[in-house]
């Protein structure tokens, strides 16, 4: 029997999750942040590569926050926001980069989690990061041939958002897709042993699918995607020390606009060697995503628009029980340094 996991109850399994992000809220979320009490930003570890990653290997956040009093700590390795939910909910992580998507329904249903900044999403000429794949020489073709079809998708997440946007626009009713609830991981597995029978794959997985001979079907350029970059932190920490994320967010788009420029010295930070280091075709698509990478802003009302899009998709689909009011779930972080 299949371990595959079907589409199930989404809106009741989506939220009893995500209403434990209230439970696990403590009154010292943010612990001690050096003279001052300025706060602790605690993240995850960034990786090998990328602009946090060099950040942490020079102590850059270290030395500017200690202008505020604040401190940061590096946490573990997640591959998703998604992923990363359960550090959310334990406060061992209080601030997360990811997108709308993957962050909704713990946005739609805690008071804990707010966003803060959005960026917008990266255009030609920058590599493509997420696709709809299917098996080469597959009889899926198109959108309209995944009727009756298996779809791994991350639920909840960008890939569930972006197949439904594009089978609506196709005008394929998704409740005729079976879409399977699969992590990065488990999806990449399913789909090499042919248990699924298309995936859309995200970040690192669709070039790696592509690069094993995958087809692509469409990707997020072919479709209507409202979805943006974020960062989202818990609600204390935004409350309580709003100078320490202001610096957060000031240096790491210092270290963005660094990396446009010069997105060479971003790759490989620690390790130039194993397998978290990049190389040929790899590292030049790296390099070339590093220069492309936008720059994060406060929320604008488009911006906050764009999030109920988001919201909305998913209720319409019985992804979340109800669609996401934007002034709910976004932090007005000028207001609060003000």
């Amino acid at each position: 029997m299949s371990t595959l996991r079907p589409r199930a109850a989404g809106a009741a399994v989506l939220l009893a999750a995500s209403l434990a992000f209230t439970a696990c809220g403590t009154a010292d979320e943010v612990g001690p942040g050096g003279e001052g009490d300025g706060g602790v930003i605690r993240v995850i570890d960034p990786g090998n590569a990328g602009p946090l990653a060099y950040a942490k290997r020079e102590g850059i956040f270290e030395d500017r926050l200690a202008e505020v009093g604040a401190t940061i700590e590096w946490g573990g390795s997640y591959a998703s926001f998604t992923a990363a939910a359960e550090a959310l909910k334990s406060g061992d992580v209080n601030l997360q980069q990811g997108a709308i998507s993957p962050a909704a329904g713990a946005l739609a249903s805690t008071d804990e989690l707010r966003i803060f900044s959005v960026s917008d999403p990266l255009t030609d000429p920058a590599p493509v990061r997420d696709g709809l794949v299917v098996p080469a020489g597959s009889d899926v073709t198109g959108l309209a041939d995944l009727e009756g079809r298996r779809v791994a998708v991350n639920q909840a997440g960008k890939g569930e958002y972006l197949l439904l946007r594009a089978l609506e626009a196709e005008g394929v009713d998704p409740e005729e897709v079976d879409r399977v609830y699969l992590n990065p991981q488990e999806g990449a597995a399913a789909f090499g042993s042919g248990k699924v029978d298309a995936w859309w794959a995200i970040v690192n997985a669709y070039p790696e699918a592509v690069a094993s001979g995958a087809d692509t079907i469409v990707t997020s350029r072919d479709v209507d995607d409202a979805d943006l970059g974020i960062f989202a932190a818990r609600t204390d920490l935004l409350e309580e020390h709003p100078e320490a994320v202001k610096v957060f967010f000031d240096v790491l788009n210092e270290l963005i606009e660094e990396g446009q420029s010069e997105p060479e010295k971003f790759q490989n930070v620690f390790l130039d060697q194993g397998p978290t280091a990049v190389d040929g075709d790899r590292l030049a698509e790296e390099i070339e995503l590093t220069r492309a990478t936008t720059v994060y802003r406060y929320p604008t009302e488009d911006d906050l628009a764009k999030v109920e899009t988001v919201g909305r998709t998913f209720a319409d689909h019985g992804v979340l029980p109800d669609p996401i009011t934007a002034s709910d779930v976004v932090f007005d972080l000028p207001a609060a340094l003000s």
